[in-house]
């Protein structure tokens, strides 16, 4: 089955699914790996595959994940994959609504702390592995002046750039890619 393009998420209970550690981190690791098995799962994330388990039934429930049955060497094995390429939302389809707009803040947090806890990592990483990247990681950060319509602009742009890299084929050249993590935040801001 084709995966959808990016979901536009306007359903409070779909992000109230999202909006927790493990969950967001299992949507990562079948971003990056594909369809996995909840033993695979559990494996990548070192959790319980009791406990990775019930946080896909949540993800499946809130329609995120589908089930992947024709992976399945056998009828006792069940393979998940991501309904969507990925999820966005904008606080502005929740604003009529004091306790979506709760939920909302809370995914958006989390999404956040997930994207710092990555960085964090890797300068937390032994120097053997910075090594082995040189000069290829990278932070940087700039302040424009820019209208609304150059901001939404810009990040058409951004997003784009992203897409490009995150969609292209891999080359079949012998060499091993490991997962990069990449984000980008533009909002308005005082310096």
């Amino acid at each position: 089955m084709e995966r959808n393009d990016v979901r536009q998420v306007t359903d409070s209970r779909v992000l109230a699914a999202l909006a927790h550690p493990l969950r967001r981190r299992l949507m990562d690791v079948l971003k990056v790996y594909g369809p996995c098995t909840v033993g695979m799962l559990a494996e990548r994330t070192d959790q319980a595959p009791a406990n990775v388990s019930h946080h896909l039934k949540v993800l499946a429930a809130a329609d995120l994940l589908l089930e992947a049955p024709e992976l399945a060497r056998d009828r006792r094995e069940r393979w998940w994959r991501l309904r969507d390429r990925g999820v966005r939302w904008s606080s502005s389809d929740f604003a009529d609504d004091p306790a979506a707009r709760v939920v909302v803040d809370a995914a958006s947090s989390l999404n956040l702390e997930r994207h710092a806890e990555l960085v964090r990592a890797w300068h937390a990483a032994p120097d053997e592995a910075h090594a082995a990247w040189g000069e290829g990681p990278f932070s940087t950060d700039k302040w424009l002046r820019l209208t609304p319509d150059e901001l939404a602009e810009l990040s058409r742009e951004v997003i784009a750039l992203f897409a490009r890299w995150a969609d292209r084929p891999v080359p079949d050249d012998g060499q091993r890619r490991e997962p990069v993590f990449l984000f980008a935040h533009g909002v308005p801001g005082r310096p």
